[in-house]
Formats: C-alpha cells, sequence, structure tokens
C-alpha cells in the first residue's frame, strides 16, 4: 500500500507540477518525488525493512522436513537382500540463548533502519535545494541576459551616433574605433549571459525532470523561520541535520554490531523436537518410527582465534564510526555558520549594491546629457554605461545569492521541506528531532563554539580617512593656489607636452618626427643597435596605412630637473597588428629638450 501511494503520486506530479509550475514550492515538490536518488535512498530504506525483518526470525522457531527414498544392498551371515528403503523427518528447532547475538543483531538493524530513514530525508532536503538553487540560477541569468541585452542596446546606439559622425566629417576615427571595441565587449558579455542560462536551464532539467517553464513567480519570502543568531542556528544544526543524525545511529549500529560478536564467547541453547518414519531403515526390515524431544547445547571452544580477530574489527569498525559522526559534525557546523553568515553579509551588502547602481545611473544619465553637448569625452560615457551594467549585475546577482543563502541555512538545519512546505517522499516519514536523542553518541570532537567573526570597525576606518585628508589638504591647498608667473614651462608640462608629441607623429606616421623624439643615446630593449632600431621602425610606419593609438592612466613622475618617465597603458591597433601593453618611457632633457633615452613594454592579460 505504501509504494501504491508513492507511485500515485509520482504519476499526479506533472499535473501538480502544471499546477504550481509558477513557484518555487512546485519545482522543489517535483524534484522530491522524482528525483532518483532520493528515489534510490526510499529503496534502501524499505531493503532495511527487511533486513531487520530477517534478524527478528531469529526469535521465532524453524521448522525443517526432510524426506528421502533410495535402494540398499544388504549382505551379511544374517541377511542377503536388496530392499528399498525411505524415510521422512520433521524437525522444530527454537533458540532458548544465542549469547544475546539475535537480540543485538535486531538492535543493529533498527538502528540501520534509522540510518537509512535519516538518509532519505537528507536526500529530500538535498534535492529541494538543488531544485530551488537551480530554479533561482534561471531566473538570476534570464535577468542577467535581460540586462546584457540592455547594455548591448547602449553600445549600439552609442556607436552608430559615432558612426554617422565619422561619416560627416565632424568625428574622429579614434572615438570609432574606441566605441567598436565597446560594442564587440558588450556583444561577447551577452553571448556570456545566454550561454550561462543556458546551462542553469539544462541543470534545471536534470534536477527537476522538466523544462524550465518560460513564466516563473518572483521569490517568496524565505525568512520564515530563520535561526536569531548564530548559536542558536548551530545548536538548530547539531539538533536536526539529517546526515548527522544518521553517522549518530550509524554508531549505534556499529556498536551492535560489536556485540553481536560477543556471542561468540557464549554456549548457544536449543529446543529441539523430531519426528521420525520411515521403512527399513539401518538394515532392519519394516516400518520405524520414532520422536525425540532434546535440549541441544553447543560451544564452540576454539576456532584458531578467529573470533578474537573479528572482535577487535568490529571494535575498529565501531571507532570508524565515531570518526565519521565528528566529521560530518564538524561539515555540518562549517556549512550553516557560511550560509548563515552569507544571509547577513548579503543583507547589508544589498543595501550598499542598491545605493552604488543608483548613483552610477544618475551619473551615467548626466554624462549622457553632457556628452551630447560636447562636456565629457566619450571615454566617460562608455566608461559609465559599463560601470552601470556591472553594478546592476552585482545587484542581481547578490539578489538571488542572498535567496540561496536562505535556503542553505534552512537545509542545514533540516527544516528546508517544512520551510517550502514539500511533502517528504517515502513512507513512513523519519522521525521528527523533537521525538529523537542522540544520548551518549553525541559528536565528541566538534568544536562547540562559533566561528570568529570578522567586523570591520568603521569608526576606526572613518577616523583613518580623516587622518589621510589632513595630510592631503596641504597638497590640495597648494594645487587650489594661483601659480606664480613663470618665465618658463614647468618640468611636468614639458613631459606631457612631449609625450603627447610623440603619440601624434606615431599616429599620423610621421616617421621623421616619431624618430626625433628619441635621444641619440637611446638603447632599444631588444639589444639592437640605435640605427637597426630607427630603419626598423621607419619601414613599419611606412609600411602601416593606418595607425590607432590610445594611451590612458598615464602617470609622470619627474625626478629631477633633467630625469622623468612616463608609465600608461597604450592600446594599438594597424591593420597588420594590435596590441595592448603597458609601456614605460625613460626620459632625459637634452640641450632643452625632453627626449626618451628607454623604451620598456609589458603585456596586459
Amino acid at each position: 500500500m505504501p509504494r501504491n501511494i508513492l507511485m500515485l503520486c509520482l504519476a499526479l506530479s506533472p499535473l501538480l507540477a502544471q499546477a504550481q509550475a509558477l513557484t518555487l514550492q512546485g519545482a522543489a515538490q517535483k524534484a522530491v518525488l522524482s528525483n532518483p536518488e532520493v528515489l534510490q535512498r526510499w529503496h534502501a530504506y524499505k531493503a532495511a525493512q527487511g533486513e531487520r525483518d530477517a534478524a527478528f526470525g531469529g526469535y521465532l522457531p524453524r521448522l525443517d522436513l526432510s524426506a528421502n527414498r533410495g535402494r540398499d544392498h544388504r549382505d551379511d551371515p544374517i541377511l542377503k537382500k536388496d530392499y528399498t528403503r525411505n524415510a521422512t523427518t520433521l524437525t522444530l528447532t527454537q533458540m532458548l540463548y544465542d549469547g544475546f547475538a539475535t537480540r543485538n543483531e535486531v538492535k543493529r538493524f533498527d538502528h540501520a533502519l534509522a540510518v537509512r530513514l535519516f538518509e532519505l530525508q537528507d536526500a529530500s532536503e538535498t534535492a529541494a535545494l538543488e531544485a530551488a538553487r537551480a530554479y533561482i540560477d534561471v531566473l538570476r541569468y534570464r535577468r542577467l541576459v535581460a540586462l546584457a541585452e540592455e547594455n548591448y542596446v547602449r553600445h549600439r546606439s552609442v556607436f552608430e551616433q559615432i558612426q554617422k559622425k565619422v561619416q560627416a566629417g565632424v568625428g574622429r576615427r579614434v572615438d570609432l574605433e574606441q566605441a567598436a571595441g565597446r560594442l564587440a565587449l558588450a556583444e561577447a558579455n551577452l553571448l556570456t549571459e545566454t550561454s550561462n542560462l543556458h546551462d542553469v536551464s539544462a541543470r534545471y532539467m536534470r534536477v527537476v525532470g522538466e523544462q524550465a517553464p518560460k513564466e516563473m513567480d518572483s521569490l517568496a519570502n524565505l525568512t520564515k523561520g530563520m535561526p536569531k543568531d548564530m548559536t542558536e542556528a548551530l545548536a538548530a544544526a547539531q539538533r536536526g541535520h539529517p546526515a548527522l543524525l544518521a553517522s549518530i545511529e550509524n554508531v549505534r549500529s556499529a556498536y551492535s554490531a560489536a556485540r553481536v560478536r560477543d556471542a561468540a564467547y557464549q554456549p548457544r541453547l536449543d529446543l529441539r523436537l523430531k519426528r521420525d518414519r520411515g521403512d527399513n531403515l539401518n538394515g532392519y526390515i519394516g516400518q520405524h518410527e520414532s520422536s525425540t524431544a532434546e535440549v541441544v547445547l553447543s560451544w564452540n571452544l576454539f576456532n584458531g582465534f578467529s573470533d578474537v580477530g573479528r572482535s577487535r574489527q568490529y571494535a575498529e569498525q565501531h571507532n570508524a564510526a565515531k570518526d565519521l559522526r565528528d566529521k560530518t559534525c564538524r561539515d555540518v557546523r562549517q556549512s550553516v555558520a557560511i550560509a548563515f553568515n552569507d544571509t547577513r553579509k548579503l543583507t547589508e551588502q544589498l543595501g550598499y549594491l542598491d545605493q552604488h547602481q543608483l548613483s552610477i545611473e544618475k551619473a551615467r544619465d548626466a554624462y549622457r546629457k553632457q556628452f551630447d553637448i560636447g562636456q565629457r569625452s566619450l571615454l566617460d560615457l562608455l566608461d559609465s554605461e559599463n560601470e552601470l551594467f556591472q553594478s546592476r549585475r552585482a545587484y542581481s546577482n547578490a539578489e538571488h545569492d542572498l535567496a540561496i543563502a536562505y535556503l542553505r541555512t534552512h537545509a542545514g538545519v533540516g527544516k528546508l521541506l517544512a520551510t517550502l512546505g514539500v511533502s517528504k517522499a517515502g513512507d513512513p516519514p523519519p522521525p521528527e528531532p523533537e521525538m529523537w536523542a542522540a544520548g551518549e553518541e553525541a559528536p565528541e570532537n566538534c568544536p562547540p563554539d562559533n566561528p570568529q567573526l570578522y567586523v570591520a570597525d568603521k569608526e576606526t576606518l572613518n577616523a583613518r580617512a580623516q587622518e589621510l585628508l589632513k595630510e592631503l589638504a596641504p597638497a590640495a591647498a597648494a594645487s587650489e593656489a594661483p601659480a606664480p608667473p613663470q618665465s618658463e614651462t614647468t618640468p611636468e608640462r614639458a613631459v606631457a607636452e612631449a609625450l603627447k608629441a610623440w603619440t601624434t607623429a606615431w599616429s599620423d606616421r610621421n616617421a621623421q618626427a616619431y624618430l626625433d623624439a628619441y635621444a641619440p643615446a637611446f638603447a632599444p630593449a631588444d639589444g639592437s643597435t640605435r640605427e637597426a632600431w630607427a630603419a626598423k621602425r621607419k619601414r613599419a610606419l611606412e609600411r602601416a596605412k593606418e595607425i590607432s593609438l590610445d594611451i590612458r592612466d598615464i602617470k609622470l613622475a619627474v625626478r629631477d630637473a633633467r630625469h622623468a618617465s612616463t608609465v600608461f597603458r597604450q592600446a594599438y591597433r594597424s591593420e597588420q597588428f594590435k596590441d595592448v601593453v603597458l609601456k614605460t618611457l625613460e626620459w632625459e632633457r637634452v640641450d632643452g629638450r625632453w627626449l626618451i633615452v628607454g623604451e620598456t613594454a609589458e603585456a596586459v592579460k
């Protein structure tokens, strides 16, 4: 009957799924009722029931019937004859004492049955968690795909706008290249998100057993029943996590198995009733009947120390079960501690991320208006679009991660099915933790303390910020003060102008101006002579039909009146070659001009 009920539930589960297809509860219910691992655990539980019943049979009497028939030949001084022999024996054996082997064997299988029950509950909780995680991830990546599509539309519109300006002769081609690069990145991001959506949809089908519906409800309130603090969460996990309860029952089962081996040192006492009936038995012609009632004592006195070895074996298996219990306890405490801390951290983080995306959206809108009237560069606009996209992605990910953290916490304390309102698979349900106690088998080597929680001291950090502000105030005041009249250009400005002239000469393929930017003492980084290097660079400039050169993140340092350095990110593109490097130029003032005396480049990964 229980199996028929389960099969009926499985048969009706598609209809139930259709009725609740748009809810998290419906997806979890479907997974619990149809997940192969849950069903495997349910069948393992039913098999354990059979093992327990088989062990209980040791208390009951045993009835054996044997019958035989054959031809015998007798040749002795009394009689020489061939005759037919037949016999029937009915034997009833009742165990009276077996060293408590049967009692301990039944206890062992009772605990093994409880292990299978808790494992069934753990598999159900795990299946529900995986289904809920897959459901949330489908919602997550559908949202991220929508954000990536919006990001692509934004970058496409900017590209089209710049392209029209270039075609009209009022825009710079380097801006078009920059917009094209950002558009390609937006397309790559969109492709990545659609691929991720495909992957999580495939995982949803594996876990739940059906396609994710096109319309899915938003997440319900998952905070109901949450522990108040870390201490309560860890205590609830230690009381109710099914994997930990299963490991404790496994310790009890191993202990009973060790006690079964003690029976080998005890005698066995059986009551035996036997009825024999036959013809021509033992060489005596005629019919024979006999009835026997006896008490049989059997006691093994020596068997080569095999029982001693097996006793040690089962004692160590008992110790191994204890170690596994303690490991499970540590794993459970770690999982619950991380999940509960994630709920607190992500709840606080969402507020900051929401403020971030709102502020960036306002900045993006302002940048767009300023760009249209020429007060902002294209790079500023593209950077604001990308930062807004990333801020929205971060908020969406944190929002869905928080929902999963709540689910992980509920699963960690063994209450996920109850929280979601999901029916348990199998029959009967595992015993409630309130009706069960660990007793002396509670974990022994499982740290009871809460994990240390690091909380940033905002007051201290704010005080450090104020101290830094005081240090920067004199420099800021000096930079804001009117610059005194100077008779000549400052070294910083002169180096910046020299760098700009070098960049312009390279972009315009002006070989002479480009080479004049290098000092006669310039030493190429590849070890070649300056003459060979200059000839190679001249050929490269003459061969290129068009060069796009973009430098940014410039850091200029003047060491003294004659020496300076510039470090910047350089993006180079021509029809033959393109790369992005972090370049360092060493400058020296020679005859009143700042010239390059050293050049190194490091590829940007």
